[in-house]
């Protein structure tokens, strides 16, 4: 991988991080596209540039996570499953999982069928929870489960921990937040994980690879975050579930077959 490749998939990564579209999932298929062999260093490097995205985050609502000391209780509870899940499974999620067009096509094109559907079923109340806090542990947990399905490229950690949001009664917005937020935990670990078990056995040139491609998805997803949460306070996700369903065709009809 040369630093161009390193930074188109940044911005890649930046962008489709916190849309329901699955930012792995899009790393994988333009890997492809730019005939990038899936080594464990590129594994490693889409793994470690989500973090550069998540710090995005961090920057965004550093006063909200500083100030609010009942938002952290829940977010551990919700990281619990990923991390139970990610942990026990890593070498099947690394081996098998990341890197497989096959898995990550049919997780997207299942994922946009979801979103469509659930957009026809859902409507939100006035009882519905504005805050992340006002969960219950039992809830908070409960979203956790659904983001970590996530662990299978194209499923969308995002998408996932949305519809688990407002499946347990927050508010659009407050649950595309705690998908925001829980990413940190979450994106963290897997990055801490990954590292340990490579045991940082990177070379100068892929160390200066995985630096320009955290920092492409830093500055790309500072933008991508704002536009987001401007866009689910007047839309719904259908665009993004007819988005996914037309890119897995794409990809099988055209670009694989």
């Amino acid at each position: 991988m040369d630093l161009l490749q390193a930074l188109l998939l940044s911005v890649v990564e930046g962008i489709t991080e916190f849309l329901p579209i699955s930012s792995t999932g899009h790393l994988v298929l333009a890997s492809e596209l730019l005939r990038i062999p899936q080594t464990d260093f590129v594994k490693s490097f889409e793994v470690i540039i989500q973090l550069g995205a998540i710090l995005a985050v961090v920057v965004l609502y550093a006063k909200t996570l500083l100030t609010n000391r009942g938002l952290w209780p829940k977010l551990a509870v919700a990281f619990v499953p990923t991390a139970i899940i990610g942990f026990t499974l890593y070498k099947l999620i690394k081996e098998m999982l990341l890197g497989n067009t096959q898995v990550t096509l049919w997780a997207l094109f299942i994922g946009g069928i979801i979103l469509i559907v659930w957009e026809k079923f859902y409507k939100e109340k006035p009882h519905h929870l504005d805050k992340i806090e006002k969960l219950s542990y039992k809830k908070a947990f409960l979203v956790g489960v659904f983001q970590s399905l996530s662990v299978i490229p194209g499923v969308s950690r995002a998408g996932a921990t949305i519809i688990g949001g407002l499946s347990v009664g927050l508010t659009r917005r407050a649950a595309v937040e705690m998908s925001f937020l829980l990413a940190i935990p979450t994106m963290v670990a897997a990055t801490g994980l990954d590292l340990i078990k490579s045991n940082f056995s990177f070379s100068g040139n892929e160390w200066l690879v995985l630096s320009v491609g955290f920092v492409g998805a830093f500055i790309t997803a500072l933008f991508a975050v704002k536009y987001f949460i401007k866009y689910v306070a007047h839309h719904t996700f259908v665009a993004f579930g007819i988005y996914r369903i037309v890119l897995a065709l794409f990809f099988w009809f055209v670009i694989v077959q």
